[in-house]
């Protein structure tokens, strides 16, 4: 198996979203979404872990900056997806969940 580096924008799907989520305050993980114009279906959610930072104004406390996960799809495929807490700037509001690798 071979990882590759993707580093690209993902379309979530947001009809199909795992709502249980909410509860432990991560974002609503879809269930599929659109990369390169193609439909992907998550079928396994392998592992998750949040990426921390700083404060931006010192205050010493740290905030989740991004929500990792890895998964596996529905064709077998493993990905590292992750949702950014915050926007990178006012025009990319609604790009933020992002494809990281791709194992085949």
């Amino acid at each position: 198996m071979r990882e590759e580096l993707i580093s690209e924008r993902l379309v979530p799907v947001l009809d199909s979203v795992d709502s249980r989520r909410v509860v432990i305050g991560a974002p609503l993980l879809p269930t599929r979404f659109i990369w390169r114009r193609e439909s992907y279906t998550i079928a396994e959610v392998l592992e998750e872990w949040r990426e921390t930072g700083p404060c931006h104004h010192g205050s010493g406390e740290r905030y989740v900056r991004k929500h990792w996960f890895r998964v596996r799809m529905a064709t077998g495929e493993e990905m590292k997806i992750y949702f950014e807490r915050q926007a990178r700037s006012p025009r990319e509001l609604k790009r933020r969940w992002w494809l990281y690798t791709v194992t085949r």
